[in-house]
C-alpha cells in the first residue's frame, strides 16, 4: 500500500532522507521512530506530497505520487503535527469544506457521515460550536475525522497523541485499529514509545535519514540483543554505532 524506493530528500548539503526504501502493506500500523532531526517528518511530508524528494519513488496504493499526485492523495488521510484548522467555522462547516477538497457530493449522506465522525471522536455536541472554542484535544480529534472522512487506504499520522488527555488517546488508539482492521494502513509518527509497542504491529527506526532496523518490538529487541522496554531497546539502537536488520552499517 506504501513503497519507497531509494527516497532522498536534501536541502542544500544536509541529506534529511538518504535512500529510504521502505514498503507497508494493507492493514498494517507502522510505527516511525527516531530521534529528533532523524527524517520522520521529511519524510511524512514528501509522503503526504507537500514536499517533493530530490530523487526516488513513492507509491501509494501502486499510484506514483510525482507523476499523478491528485489520485494518491484521494487516497490518503494526513494528520500533521501541527494542524491548521479554520477556527471561525463550526465543526460541521468545517468537514463539509474538507468533503467538497475530496470531491464528496453535498446531499443527505453526506452530512450523516459528518455527524458519524464527530460522534465517533466524541465531537457531536460541539458540532455546531466555532472551533475557536474548542480545547487542544477537541482540534487534534477534529483533525482525525476529517482525515478519515473521505474513507482514505492510507492513513499518515506525524504525532497524533499530542495533547490528548487519556480518554482521547484511548479513543483515538481504538479508531486505528479498526481502521486497520478494515484494511486502512496507518503510517504513524510518533515520540511516545509506549503507544508503539500497543498498537504497532511493525516498527521502523529511521536516523540521520537512513532506515536503521524494522520489525516487531520482540524483532527489534533481538536486533539490540537485549530485553525490555521499547524505550530501552530504541536509546541502544539509536547510540553508538547504526545497525540495520543486525548488521552494522557504514558512518559515513
Amino acid at each position: 500500500m506504501i513503497k519507497l524506493t531509494n527516497v532522498t530528500k536534501t536541502f542544500k548539503t544536509l541529506h534529511a532522507v538518504d535512500q529510504l526504501t521502505l514498503e507497508v502493506g494493507e492493514g498494517a500500523i507502522f510505527g516511525f521512530l527516531g530521534p529528533n532531526g532523524a527524517g520522520k517528518t521529511t519524510t511524512i511530508k514528501m509522503m503526504a506530497g507537500i514536499l517533493q524528494p530530490t530523487s526516488g519513488q513513492i507509491l501509494i496504493d501502486g499510484i506514483d505520487l510525482s507523476t499523478d499526485p491528485t489520485a494518491a492523495k484521494r487516497r490518503i488521510g494526513f494528520i500533521p503535527d501541527r494542524p491548521f484548522l479554520y477556527e471561525k467555522l463550526t465543526a460541521v462547516e468545517f468537514l463539509r469544506f474538507v468533503a467538497g477538497l475530496y470531491g464528496m457530493k453535498r446531499h443527505g449522506t453526506l452530512l450523516s457521515r459528518i455527524e458519524d465522525m464527530l460522534d465517533r471522536f466524541d465531537l457531536f455536541h460541539w458540532k455546531d460550536e466555532l472551533i475557536e472554542s474548542y480545547s487542544h484535544g477537541m482540534k487534534q480529534r477534529l483533525v482525525m475525522s476529517a482525515a478519515l472522512l473521505h474513507e482514505p487506504k492510507v492513513l499518515i499520522v506525524d504525532e497524533p497523541m499530542v495533547g490528548l488527555d487519556p480518554r482521547g488517546a484511548r479513543l483515538v488508539k481504538d479508531i486505528f485499529q479498526d481502521r486497520a482492521r478494515k484494511g486502512t494502513t496507518v503510517f504513524m509518527s510518533t515520540h511516545s514509545l509506549d503507544v508503539a509497542q500497543e498498537v504497532c504491529g511493525e516498527i521502523g527506526i529511521i536516523q540521520a535519514g537512513r532506515l536503521i532496523a524494522r520489525g516487531s518490538a520482540e524483532h527489534l529487541g533481538e536486533v539490540a540483543n537485549m530485553e525490555g522496554s521499547l524505550e530501552s531497546i530504541f536509546l541502544k539502537l539509536t547510540e553508538g554505532k547504526r545497525i540495520a536488520h543486525g548488521k552494522p552499517l557504514s558512518s559515513s
